[in-house]
């Protein structure tokens, strides 16, 4: 049987999913949710298409900010149905977001209602619906950090199954090139470009950094673009290839783009950014030990979130399973959504950050 705020959250989450909220383009889901809290008498913030939403009962109060996204990627090509047309069938809500993020966006917006009617609770409260997050862009959660205030603990909502991500990888591309000299492909002459550039890609594929995370794992790179050449007999004078460097909880990105530096023989590296550290919260953190005791798991997460924007401890939990993330017919189930809205709660309940 569903209860009220389930149904409620999934009544709320089909408006979403018949929204078209593809990163950057946000306004008309930043809309609605901005109009769904009003009518929960809640007094909205905006900046840009960032919503957000405060319960303060005592400024010597711990703040506990409740974090998920409304943008989406762009649906891929096989999907079977309309991907804004929300569907329920067999006990699941289809849709593009359903899962990814928009079963935990709801499911927390539920659980602030829920304690904002409180006033004898443990900590003081903020919710914020906020975008760009696919893109990790410039106008997402960066761009309201500042107007959120002092945050004592983040729970950030992404398809977990509902345990405890309590570390993430963080993320660095490299933009790299090698140049070489052009030549005729039918003679000795020219140096090329890809040749050196294979030198390289070896080093990317092969080599290991020494500190391995157990949570985390190895740090990894991945060669993932590679551009070179224009015409058959021509010997290519420039290769440019791309590298998705995955880092653990032992370095920052800045310490590993020296090491890269380093080793490799022959490319220039151009990091796009490298803000995106890998982020982790000691076991010993009330909410992680909170949610131990409701029986829930820890694990590291290989996938990067806003909880890397996030410069305050931060657990990654939410309904759904990150395994249908950016797929095809996506999905989440509705008692995903009614226990998730249930774990949130008991993982709140009486917690206090700071002890």
């Amino acid at each position: 049987m569903i209860g009220q705020p389930s149904k409620t959250a999934i009544d709320l989450l089909c408006r979403l999913i018949a929204t078209p909220s593809l990163s950057r383009e946000e306004e008309q889901t930043a809309g609605i949710i901005e109009w769904f809290l009003k009518e929960q008498g809640c007094t909205t913030f905006r900046k840009g298409n960032n919503v957000w939403v405060q319960s303060m009962i005592d400024e010597k109060l711990p703040v506990i900010l409740l974090n998920s996204h409304h943008d989406t990627v762009k649906p891929v090509a096989s999907w079977t149905r309309d991907p804004f047309t929300p569907a329920i069938e067999n006990g699941r809500l289809y849709g593009l977001g359903s899962n990814d993020a928009g079963a935990s966006l709801v499911c927390l917006m539920m659980t602030f209602l829920h304690f904002e009617k409180q006033r004898n609770r443990t900590f003081n409260l903020i919710y914020a619906a906020t975008a760009e997050e696919e893109i990790t862009g410039k106008n997402g959660i960066a761009l309201i950090l500042d107007d959120l205030g002092t945050i004592d603990l983040a729970v950030v909502g992404e398809p977990t199954q509902m345990q405890m991500a309590i570390a993430e990888k963080g993320l660095m591309v490299l933009d790299c090139e090698t140049v070489g000299k052009t030549g005729h492909a039918a003679r000795n002459e020219g140096v090329n470009a890809i040749y050196l550039a294979l030198d390289d890609m070896e080093w990317f594929r092969k080599f290991v950094f020494p500190k391995s995370s157990s949570l985390l794992g190895e740090v990894k790179m991945t060669v993932s673009v590679v551009n070179s050449g224009y015409q058959h007999n021509i010997v290519p004078d420039s290769c440019k290839y791309v590298v998705d460097v995955r880092s653990n909880e032992f370095y920052k990105n800045t310490d590993l783009l020296d090491m890269i530096r380093k080793h490799v023989q022959h490319s220039s590296i151009t990091p796009r950014s490298t803000h995106i550290n890998s982020s982790s919260i000691p076991t010993e953190h009330p909410i992680v030990q909170r949610g131990l005791s409701l029986g829930l798991k820890t694990f590291g997460s290989p996938t990067t979130s806003d909880q890397a924007r996030i410069p305050y401890p931060s657990i990654k939990i939410g309904p759904g399973d990150s395994a249908r993330s950016h797929t095809a017919d996506e999905y989440i189930e509705l008692d995903e959504i009614r226990n998730g809205i249930e774990i949130y709660i008991q993982l709140l309940n009486g917690l206090n950050p700071d002890k």
